[in-house]
């Protein structure tokens, strides 16, 4: 039985090559440093490949000394194979801990057990040489332009300068298995991925001229690990240094075959580099580096990967291609694998995979939480979303309720379900959120609903500061609890709408309304102010100015709204519009002209609206009163209402105002 120590088997390519080292030598018996905390992965990674009971745990680490292990812990091995290492140009000089150190340990160990050290490296040792870097070359007086290629560099200059027997595996840029697609993270060319989603908006036939920007050298990992297991096990290649390499791959030709993947336009042209050097180096001057900067961050691309795409070395692997002759393993060229990366990226790793919504509508399968659920808008809103094919997760305080209309939903095809919660309550909101992620995992959007309404004049509430306190405690600080427990969550998955369900009455300022207006206003405030914040990553606000809905919230002032109110089921249309085309906004036609009345005119709306608060005075119950019969309240006098255009003409004239959704 051949026996194995291997550092970084939980890794990208640890994982690959221990699945190849499993398949290929049944007789294999692999102990696995492993550190406590990465001890449920590697259960993990045994549990998923075929011959994992002949993987074994060893506890250690490669940044402690002698790698945290004791010698009574440490099995005898024919073969270390050393794959840990930090692999992410991003990072600084903490990795000298693990690239290099670690490394040190990892000789020691080797020399210890008496066993052959098989080092994985990585070109990045090439640094910045220009011309053929051969297989045996290290030190040709090159620089390193970034911690990672140093490291890499005093890592292998250890190994070479050591006394253990060993064999060097170089490999180049490594992206997903030419297989499956499958990786791990987001690295290297995958940076420049996103750029390449945006393109294949346009259309494929525009024509696109590229700048020939120098070569770069991308292997895929199964080729990788299926050459280390292979030449790890040819007898007579001690003291070798192996290029796991591919052929140099212009720029250009690597963009055009994504791009074809991709379904974004391709290069028909290209620019030579001496050309368009001068015009890139331009972006070193200082305002422009520093919009260069800005615009790097916003597609997400760091600088270090933007600066190393390209490769000024020329890999020989001659040497390497004589020793895997006759193995059956080959290269495959990166155009044939190309549409299986893409595909992988777009599926699994897109950052913006959440934001695209399903073929049969926008709603289907997107999880939509709607606070005041039990009745109401709220209610209709649940029925409706769920009507579109949405996941509904209902809440408000009256379990009931809530439970009737899940049981509605449920009746007619739909998905819904309920958690009781108390906005007020701080601990209760950080509950629901915790179980309905742990429950349903994502929330894409917040529908903002719950609320309390007082109609009550300024002169009736100076000694009822308690009514403001209690409608900023729903209408606010209950919307923005909610929304500020969900929002690190939607800036994870790089998607979330939230909609606010407001009132026209912020916009006109109706009178009696002071603390439900203020407390409507405040959470239109923080949306605004959110919205900006929030954009770069995909989350996104509308607020609804609605109109008078026919509700319980209204019922204690009967005769004393003035206008019609529309139907919850009404209301609950402008909540799906706002779910699916997620405007800034959408106002009602007359919220939209107390606005502008506001604006041009304060004057005169302050004098109307004052006849209109003399027009409707407090009900009874706002004044502190019983009314003599509950059947005839007293009748407010009636002021007349403004004819406007039907709806259809309404909505022509909302079209030509940007921003107004009616």
């Amino acid at each position: 039985m051949a026996t194995y120590l291997v550092t970084g088997g939980t890794g990208f390519l640890g994982t690959h090559v221990l699945g190849r080292l499993l398949a290929t030598h049944p007789d294999a018996d692999v102990h696995v440093l492993v550190r406590p905390a990465s001890l449920p992965k590697f259960e993990a990674l045994s549990a998923r490949l075929e011959g994992g009971t002949r993987l074994h745990p060893l506890l250690g680490d490669l940044t402690e000394p002698g790698l945290g292990l004791e010698a009574a812990t440490i099995p005898p091995a024919e073969h270390v194979l050393h794959l840990g290492a930090i692999y992410d140009l991003t990072a600084g000089e903490e990795q000298a801990t693990t690239n290099v150190a670690g490394t040190r340990a990892v000789i020691a160990l080797a020399e210890k057990l008496g066993a052959t050290l098989h080092h994985v490296s990585s070109v990045a040792v090439a640094g910045d040489h220009r011309g053929t870097f051969a297989e045996d070359d290290l030190d040709l007086g090159q620089h390193f332009p970034s911690p990672y290629h140093r490291t890499k560099f005093e890592a292998e200059k250890a190994v070479r300068a050591s006394r253990v027997r060993r064999r060097i595996y170089r490999p180049s840029a490594i992206v997903g298995s030419s297989t499956t697609g499958e990786i791990d993270k987001i690295d290297g060319p995958y940076y420049f991925f996103p750029a390449l989603a945006a393109l294949a908006a346009l259309p494929s036939r525009l024509p696109l001229v590229l700048p020939d920007l120098g070569d770069t050298n991308l292997v895929p990992v199964d080729y990788v690990a299926a050459a280390i297991v292979e030449l790890m096990h040819r007898p007579g290649l001690d003291g070798r240094t192996f290029h796991l390499v591919s052929r140099p791959q212009p720029v250009r030709e690597v963009f055009a075959a994504l791009a074809a993947a991709a379904g974004a336009p391709v290069p028909v042209a290209g620019v030579p580099g001496a050309l368009a050097r001068p015009l890139l180096s331009i972006t070193a001057l200082p305002g422009l580096k520093t919009a260069r900067r800005l615009a790097l961050r916003r597609t997400g691309i760091p600088p270090v990967v933007f600066g190393q795409l390209t490769f000024p070395s020329r890999f020989a692997d001659r040497s390497t291609r004589e020793a895997l002759r006759g193995s059956g393993i080959t290269l495959p060229e990166f155009a044939g694998y190309a549409p299986v990366l893409w595909r992988y990226w777009r599926e699994h790793l897109d950052p913006g995979r959440a934001r695209r919504d399903d073929p049969r509508g926008p709603l289907v399968g997107r999880h939509v939480l709607i606070t005041g659920a039990s009745s109401g808008i709220g209610r209709a809103s649940a029925i409706a979303a769920a009507r579109e094919g949405a996941v509904v997760f209902a809440l408000a305080r009256r379990a009931e309720a809530l439970d009737a209309v899940v049981a509605a939903i449920r009746a007619g095809g739909g998905s819904a379900y309920a958690y009781p919660c108390d906005l007020t309550d701080p601990a209760a909101v950080e509950r629901t959120v915790q179980a309905v992620l742990a429950e349903h995992d994502h929330v894409d959007m917040l529908v903002n609903n719950a609320g309390r309404s007082i109609r009550r004049g300024l002169y009736h509430s100076t000694d009822r500061l308690h009514d403001f306190e209690r409608t900023m405690a729903v209408n606010y600080f209950g919307a923005v609890r909610l929304t500020l427990a969900l929002v690190p969550h939607m800036r994870a998955r790089r998607f979330g709408h939230i909609v606010n369900i407001s009132t026209a009455g912020v916009q006109a300022r109706t009178p009696r309304y002071a603390a439900y207006i203020a407390s409507k206003s405040a959470l239109e405030g923080f949306a605004d102010v959110a919205a900006s914040e929030t954009r770069d990553d995909g989350i996104t606000f509308t607020t609804i100015h609605m109109p008078l809905v026919r509700t319980p919230m209204i019922e204690p002032s009967g005769a004393y709204n003035p206008g019609p109110a529309i139907s919850p089921e009404d209301a609950a249309r402008m909540v799906v519009r706002a779910l699916v085309e997620r405007p800034k906004r959408i106002d009602v036609p007359i919220g939209t002209l107390g606005e502008l009345g506001g604006i041009f005119a304060p004057g005169l709306r302050d004098r109307m609206f004052s006849l209109y608060y003399h027009a409707y005075p407090d009900a009874p119950a706002a004044r502190g009163e019983q009314c003599a019969s509950a059947d005839a309240p007293p009748q407010p006098r009636a002021l007349p209402r403004p004819a406007l255009p039907n709806p259809a003409v309404l909505r022509r004239i909302g079209r030509l105002l940007p921003g107004v959704h009616w």
